[in-house]
């Protein structure tokens, strides 16, 4: 049986300090979605299930194509309801992204959901889409499963800042992730991302992070290379390099420019 099988290859890049780029899926709906993040080049995606109708089995269609091709499929989940976490993970995806944690209990409460035990006390499913189905002993599978899920607990409030060494120090909990635009929503300097304020929530996450061996991952910071830049050298090893709807809009307002201009010309 090969040992690769189950591999979450975007854990594995962080393992390394190595540079993971992720896609934002907001609304595409088929299977495709996955190939086109792998001819881009990314490493992952994530499929927003917190402010999108995409439903489950559309979420497990794509991660199910995801993972044939070696991207690691990721899902933010809608709530701190364990069955949000636990449903898509056993559907195939190898990663959650639990919004909105503010606590050290809120955390230790999504480890409790989604590892099998010693870890927590996630229900068993046997092997699912995450493994290819294979056949192994149920201890087996668990341990797999623990291996290769990836927590990403979301930092998107001023209370989840200042509890982040205590979110941080969760076992289990593998990377911390600013919501960039929730956060500084919540701060009253919505957008400002390069406010010294949110440098300095940068830098209490990056601290936090370094200090208790996790991840850090920040989502929402697009088109600014500068500044992608320092927070690169701040530590960031996740970054959502954009979304579907993002690219899209982008690339067809530009498009849209220069043969207005044309026609005008």
């Amino acid at each position: 049986m090969p040992t690769t099988i189950g591999a979450n290859h975007a854990r594995r890049k962080l393992a390394a300090n190595e540079l993971v780029l992720c896609l934002g899926v907001n609304q595409m709906r088929t299977p495709n979605i996955a190939m086109l993040a792998a001819a881009c080049g990314f490493d992952a995606l994530y499929i927003d299930l917190e402010h999108n109708p995409t439903s489950l089995e559309t979420a497990a269609a794509i991660c199910v194509a995801a993972l044939g091709l070696g991207i690691t499929p990721i899902a933010r989940v809608t709530s701190h309801d364990p069955h949000d976490a636990t449903r898509i993970l056993d559907c195939g995806a190898q990663g959650v992204m639990v919004p909105h944690v503010n606590t050290a209990a809120e955390a230790a409460a999504i480890v409790q959901a989604c590892r099998f035990p010693p870890l927590g006390h996630r229900s068993d499913s046997g092997s699912n889409a995450a493994l290819g189905y294979a056949a192994m002993p149920q201890a087996e599978v668990n341990k797999r499963l623990n291996d290769a899920t990836l927590l990403i607990a979301m930092i998107e409030t001023p209370e989840a800042v200042a509890n982040a060494d205590a979110i941080a120090a969760v076992d289990g909990i593998d990377m911390l992730h600013i919501g960039s635009t929730d956060l500084s929503t919540e701060m009253g300097i919505a957008g400002e991302y390069k406010h010294d304020r949110m440098r300095a929530a940068y830098e209490t996450i990056a601290a936090a992070a370094k200090r208790f061996g996790k991840s850090m991952g920040v989502g929402g910071v697009r088109e600014d290379l500068e500044f992608q830049a320092w927070l690169l050298r701040l530590g960031v090893r996740y970054l959502t390099g954009g979304s579907d709807t993002g690219y899209i809009l982008s690339a067809g307002r530009t498009d849209v420019q220069r043969l207005r201009a044309v026609a005008l010309g």
